[in-house]
């Protein structure tokens, strides 16, 4: 979840958020607050809407937060319920209520869609998935193939914690469908484990790898944090090797974001100790840049890191702007250009239910589908393509916006093309050096008859993202 606000330029090294921060539980992908909306230029609005058509597809993925866990981490301000460690889940009515909650909600959502065009990725997420009961997952599957749908390929994720399943339970996941792991490690020391109040240890770390490796689980990604209190270069290079060696397909590196309102908030203050320094952070970074990339690991999007064939799609579906449905407690949906969140809140979200139930009752649904918000799609495609090593589309984006917006997108990047920040491609994805560069922009013809992306480099430019980033808002506000 990103910040409710951006901040134009950071003076520090700021933290990468991951793709729940950027996406999961906000109702705008870039920035909420209409003063900070740069308004894009007249005719670029004109072509939009017939330049990019993907964005009125039938959404093909669906987010489903489950928002369990034994204990907050003391860094975590998602929704979640905290359920201790006394009741076991498969005993717990806080969870079985939850999911009738959720599936009355599916029910009831509004689609023009039917069957016709299955989802091809769920992913669920938390909180700690794993601890809901392998036959609550299944009803939720099965009303989601009711409803929409489930492609007899389609990847299927589940965030699990270490400690919050075994093999049987695991199994039961699979047979279920399930084929894709996202394992919630986060470090592989025993004192920042405590430090960040994770309810597992090192043991069950072990455990949880042995136990996803020995199942033939293929398709499996480990989570790990950087910049976390006390933590120094050693014990992350430590992390990573020892997240190389458990072999997973895919691997996200997250640096710490400090938030307000969450125990590690009270404590500490982003930068000073025991915190790492920017410096510190920059150099975490750099390190699993080398480290990863060095194991054979494609570093496909800032946070991301995969081998071969097993980039997350379900991610990618965020990454290209394109359509997905949002169910649970403060998940997020983008449905016919339109953005729109579910509270936070339990008591607000079985209201939110409610009325949904209560509208399908008197005929009378809502209608999500707005018009689509020019201004809010182009910063939103500028954000999510710069996150990634494939970059933005300079033709596309020509396209649906204009020429003259991609020109003076094009120029502003010009310093960081010599500062090595920036990289511009050709249709081959081949560099283009700077005074070929720098003619194209003297002659400003049609600048994408040359250039095809504009990605940021790795890992200089990923760095620096948020700064760059707020560079073409102020281009488009210009």
């Amino acid at each position: 979840m990103m910040k409710s606000t951006f901040t134009p330029i950071f003076t520090r090294f700021p933290a990468i958020p991951s793709v729940e921060k950027v996406l999961r539980l906000r109702p705008l992908v870039c920035i909420s607050s209409e003063a900070h909306r740069p308004p894009v230029r007249q005719n670029a609005a004109k072509k939009a809407a017939s330049s990019l058509q993907f964005i009125m597809e039938p959404p093909k993925s669906a987010y489903i937060h489950l928002p369990f866990c034994r204990k907050r981490c003391h860094y975590c301000d998602f929704p979640v319920v905290a359920l201790g460690s006394r009741v076991q889940p498969e005993e717990d009515p806080r969870i079985m209520n939850y999911v009738e909650l959720l599936c009355r909600e599916i029910e009831a959502t509004r689609t023009d869609y039917g069957t016709d065009h299955p989802l091809e990725t769920i992913f669920f997420g938390g909180g700690t998935p794993s601890l809901v009961p392998p036959g609550l997952v299944s009803s939720i599957l099965e009303l989601l193939k009711v409803k929409f749908g489930v492609s007899s390929d389609a990847e299927i994720s589940m965030e699990m914690d270490p400690g919050t399943f075994n093999a049987e339970k695991l199994v039961g996941f699979m047979e279920l469908g399930v084929n894709r792991v996202s394992l919630g490690v986060q470090a592989f020391q025993e004192e920042l484990l405590k430090a960040c109040g994770r309810a597992h240890g090192l043991r069950e770390v072990h455990e949880a790898i042995e136990i996803v490796n020995s199942y033939g689980v293929e398709n499996w990604s480990m989570d790990l944090i950087s910049s976390l209190p006390h933590q120094t270069h050693e014990m992350w290079e430590e992390s990573l090797e020892y997240t190389i060696n458990a072999k997973p397909s895919h691997i996200s590196v997250y640096d710490l974001q400090v938030e307000q309102g969450t125990k590690f908030g009270s404590l500490y203050t982003p930068g000073e100790f025991p915190l790492p320094s920017d410096t510190q952070s920059s150099e975490f970074y750099r390190t699993a840049s080398k480290m990863l990339s060095s194991a054979g690991y494609s570093h496909y999007e800032i946070s991301s890191y995969s081998l071969e064939g097993f980039q997350c799609k379900h991610n990618s579906t965020y990454w290209k702007c394109l359509p997905f449905y949002g169910f649970g407690l403060g998940s997020a949906s983008y449905i016919n250009g339109s953005r729109f969140s579910r509270p936070k809140k339990m008591k607000e979200y079985m209201s939110y239910v409610q009325k949904l139930v209560d509208e399908i009752a008197d005929s009378n649904p809502s209608n999500h589908h707005g018009h689509i918000d020019t201004n809010d799609l182009a910063t939103d495609i500028v954000m999510l393509s710069l996150r990634t090593s494939r970059g933005l589309n300079l033709r596309t984006f020509r396209e649906a916006f204009g020429d003259s917006l991609t020109l003076s997108l094009c120029q502003v990047y010009s310093p960081y093309l010599e500062s090595g920040h920036v990289v511009f491609l050709d249709d081959d994805r081949i560099p283009v050096k700077g005074d070929e560069f720098n003619s194209l922009l003297l002659d400003k013809k049609d600048i994408t008859s040359r250039l095809a992306y504009i990605r940021l480099s790795d890992p200089d430019g990923f760095l620096l993202s948020n700064e760059l980033i707020s560079l073409a808002f102020g281009t488009m506000a210009s």
